[in-house]
């Protein structure tokens, strides 16, 4: 083919990139040469846990926001690939709620089988991206930490796909600077023992809030206190949990809201979400969202539109994830095969703006999911990647949300079906408050087995 497609990111949307790649070769296709840039030393992306925060250990913006003892807050059931079930990678059926080191083994298994390692450059974060009109190719500069080298290559396509949960947005009340305790952001977040026997704020009210607050109490946080800025989350929390409206300010240790209660607390954990961040991408070509389900100026969820030889995977708010992104990187792939033709600029706009319109009108969280559903369905149609019951998935995040509405400390206990195989999902061996440890042997292991020091 002699032509070159540079694929930014090693995490689930990169590895869905390369492994789409992968599979059309195997089926005799002729592919471009594949080139992708991690920065990290692992695949992985977010799930590839380290205890670093900060700058990493080559002064780079840490990129991971994972935690210790995180266990999936949604069924693995909506997120299984269906091109590589978990009963293939684990050859029995387990819990639907799997703790992160289990997730990331599956993840591992698919990419290993499919050997898509031999296209990464480890170490090597993306220092600019540029198209050169001249030539119609962009022009890649890269770092390798390797051999502390600057370069720059061309490419014909460039595939975005560094995610937008790794750079977090962080707000500020009064009294910050001379709180008494500690601050810090859900991205810094990594051991929930260290707020054991502490008064801990959560502000926000959100998944994340919901997920670092549940972590706290079941390692033994004297209380917990999560604030709202429009809506609480309203669960039947734990006695020493409670929610308020959104702080005001801080004195002290003492933090204040807007219902004029005011706490003394020891923490406070900022669950406030994260930046769509591209500062290595030129101006013309960089996209600007917040979180939300449809991106503008992205082409089927994908292209940038005034260039479309430039593609992001995995930049919507999510419902659906590593499948999505799946459907995403095979319609992406298809497209620089030449399989799948894409209309002029005003069509795609068009048609863009009228995925926004439809987005604008969603109001409940089935609607939502039912949305993105449709759009995962539309892509995966147009390809070969292996079709699967989205109305049977959807079934399921309305079952989870149910579950979660009635016990939000005990959801986790839950099983369902895959949509697969058929497999039903067999309940852990340890309730999720009573599981401490959650290492992939002891995930797997027959019965609980003594808590690791």
């Amino acid at each position: 083919m002699n032509k070159r497609i540079a694929v930014i990111g090693a995490g689930p949307s990169g590895l869905a990139q390369l492994r789409a790649f992968q599979s059309s070769a195997g089926k005799g296709a002729d592919i471009p040469e594949l080139v992708c840039f991690e920065k990290q030393s692992d695949w992985g992306g977010l799930w590839n846990y380290t205890w670093r925060t900060g700058l990493d250990e080559h002064g780079e913006p840490v990129h991971c926001s994972m935690y210790r003892y995180l266990w999936s807050n949604g069924p693995k059931e909506c997120l299984e690939f269906a091109d590589y079930t978990f009963d293939e990678h684990f050859g029995r059926p387990m819990g639907s709620y799997p703790p992160r080191e289990v997730l990331f083994d599956y993840i591992k298994g698919r990419v290993e089988k499919a050997g898509v390692r031999q296209y990464i450059r480890f170490n090597t974060p993306v220092r600019g991206v540029v198209y050169d009109d001249a030539s119609g190719q962009f022009l890649v500069t890269v770092h390798s930490f390797d051999e502390d080298r600057t370069y720059t290559e061309a490419f014909d396509w460039v595939v975005v796909a560094s995610g937008h949960f790794s750079v977090p947005n962080v707000p500020e009340f009064p009294g910050f600077s001379h709180f008494g305790g500690r601050v810090l952001h859900a991205h810094d977040f990594r051991d929930a023992l260290e707020f054991k026997d502490k008064d801990v704020l959560i502000v926000g009210a959100s998944y994340s809030a919901e997920d670092i607050g549940s972590q706290c109490y079941k390692y033994g946080a004297r209380s917990i206190t999560s604030c709202y800025r429009t809506n609480a989350m309203g669960y039947d929390w734990p006695t020493n949990w409670e929610e308020k409206p959104n702080m005001t300010h801080v004195e002290g240790k003492r933090v204040f809201f807007q219902d004029d209660s005011s706490k003394e607390i020891d923490a406070i954990i900022l669950c406030t979400g994260y930046l769509h961040h591209f500062p290595y991408i030129e101006e013309r070509l960089r996209l600007k969202t917040n979180n939300r389900l449809w991106p503008l100026n992205l082409y089927k969820g994908i292209f940038w539109e005034k260039n479309p030889k430039l593609m992001y995977i995995g930049m919507q708010d999510q419902w659906y994830s590593f499948n999505m992104f799946d459907a995403q990187a095979w319609y992406a792939r298809d497209v620089v095969l030449g399989r799948i033709a894409l209309p002029d600029y005003d069509s795609m706009h068009v048609e863009d703006l009228r995925w926004r319109e439809e987005e604008l009108k969603l109001q409940t969280a089935q609607e939502m999911y039912e949305y993105q559903g449709e759009y995962i369905r539309q892509l995966i149609e147009a390809t070969d990647y292996p079709t699967f019951d989205i109305a049977a998935v959807n079934q399921t995040f309305l079952e989870w949300k149910h579950d979660k509405a009635e016990d939000i400390m005990g959801y986790r206990n839950k099983c369902y079906r895959s949509v697969m195989t058929g497999t039903m999902a067999i309940p852990h061996h340890t309730p999720w408050l009573e599981a401490l440890d959650d290492s992939l042997e002891t995930y797997l292991s027959p019965g609980p087995v003594a808590r690791r020091a």
